[in-house]
C-alpha cells in the first residue's frame, strides 16, 4: 500500500516521503495514529504544492536575509564607552549592546545571530560577523568611541 508520510517514522521513512508499506502495518498502526495518509493521487497532488510552497517561503527567507545583510555591510554602528589608558575599556562592548544599537538603527536583528567569540575592549572600528540564514552571513562595522 503507497502511502504519504506525514511525521517521520524511525525505520519507515520520513515526513514527506512517499513509500510502499504493507497494508496491515499501514490500516492498524500508521494511519490510526495520524503519521501516514493514503497516497492517493489527490494527496500527492496536496503533498507537490506543499513542497512547492515550502521551497518558495524558503527562498524569499534567503533574499531577504542577502538584502539585510548588504544593509548591514553598509551600516557602522557607533557606541560609547569609558576607557582607560591605551584606548582599553572599562568593562566591554557585548552582543547584546550592539543588538541593541542596531534596534535604535531600525534593524531588528537577535543577539544570538551576533557572531561575537569574545566581546569588544578596544576603542576603534571593530568588524562584527553576523549571521543572518545558514547560508548568508554578514558583516558589520562597530565604531567604539570614549564618552
Amino acid at each position: 500500500m503507497k502511502v504519504i508520510f506525514l511525521k517521520d517514522v524511525k525505520g519507515q521513512g520520513k515526513k514527506g516521503e512517499i513509500k510502499e508499506v504493507s497494508e496491515g502495518y499501514a490500516q492498524n498502526f500508521l494511519i490510526p495514529r495520524g503519521l501516514v495518509r493514503l497516497a492517493t493521487d489527490g494527496n500527492v497532488k496536496t503533498l507537490e504544492n506543499q513542497t512547492a510552497a515550502e521551497v518558495k517561503r524558503k527562498e524569499n527567507e534567503k533574499q531577504e536575509a542577502i538584502n539585510l545583510g548588504k544593509k548591514l555591510e553598509e551600516m557602522t554602528i557607533s557606541l560609547k564607552a569609558k576607557a582607560g589608558e591605551g584606548g582599553r575599556l572599562f568593562g566591554a562592548i557585548t552582543s547584546k549592546q550592539v543588538a541593541e544599537a542596531l534596534e535604535k538603527a531600525g534593524v531588528k536583528i537577535d543577539k544570538r545571530k551576533i557572531e561575537m567569540h569574545d566581546p569588544i575592549r578596544t576603542l576603534g572600528v571593530t568588524q562584527v560577523p553576523v549571521k543572518l540564514h545558514h547560508e548568508v552571513k554578514a558583516t558589520l562595522k562597530v565604531q567604539v568611541t570614549e564618552e
